[in-house]
């Protein structure tokens, strides 16, 4: 199933179960216990949320962790109302914490053209931490169009367009407590 065109006049969205929430919970308490395994840190590991679709899984993850760290946020946007991502990554919100010689963990919801993950690795890479890792809810390779480095994936999904825990379409639909498939149908 591929990613839904953009919808038409009058159509209606339908989303359909694709990852159940106790699916997602399992998969979060295994990468709390891979993440911890990689310690301990010389410092409180410096935990990135990257706003907005990551708040929900980032939340669940970081109270599994069993090591010290801090949680930041960091916001960007690159989707706007549509489907797909147009490519142009911004910042809308900055780190609070100084990253240097630290070991940061950037919590992302998904990973599907690489264009944000490259954008975040080369601006926080350039902030000189000890160690940059990345953790993804979802990787979409069908999409890639950069590669990036993953260090901890979740799900390896097909090539559709989901929302729901956290992931919108258009600022709705986040509150769902699992991941749906996205689709339109005519009215």
């Amino acid at each position: 199933m591929s990613e839904p065109s953009q919808p038409q006049q009058g159509s209606i969205e339908i989303v359909d179960s694709y990852l159940s929430a106790p699916e997602i919970a399992n998969r979060i308490a295994d990468l709390a216990r891979e993440i911890t395994a990689a310690g301990p840190f010389e410092k409180p590991l410096v935990v990135v949320c990257v706003l907005k679709g990551s708040f929900l899984f980032f939340a669940d993850l970081v109270r599994r962790l069993d090591l010290p760290c801090n949680c930041v946020f960091l916001g960007v946007s690159s989707y706007g109302g549509t489907t797909e991502s147009s490519g142009a990554v911004r910042l809308t919100h900055d780190l609070t914490l100084d990253i240097a010689d630290r070991d940061v963990l950037i919590v992302e919801d998904i990973v599907d053209t690489g264009l944000t993950m490259s954008y975040l690795l080369t601006i926080l890479g350039a902030r000189r931490p000890r160690t940059l890792r990345v953790c993804t809810l979802l990787h979409k390779p069908a999409r890639k169009r950069v590669d990036v480095q993953l260090d901890y994936i979740g799900f390896t999904i097909e090539d559709v367009f989901v929302v729901g825990y956290g992931l919108d379409y258009d600022e709705r639909y986040r509150n769902l407590p699992y991941i749906g498939a996205m689709r339109f149908e005519p009215a």
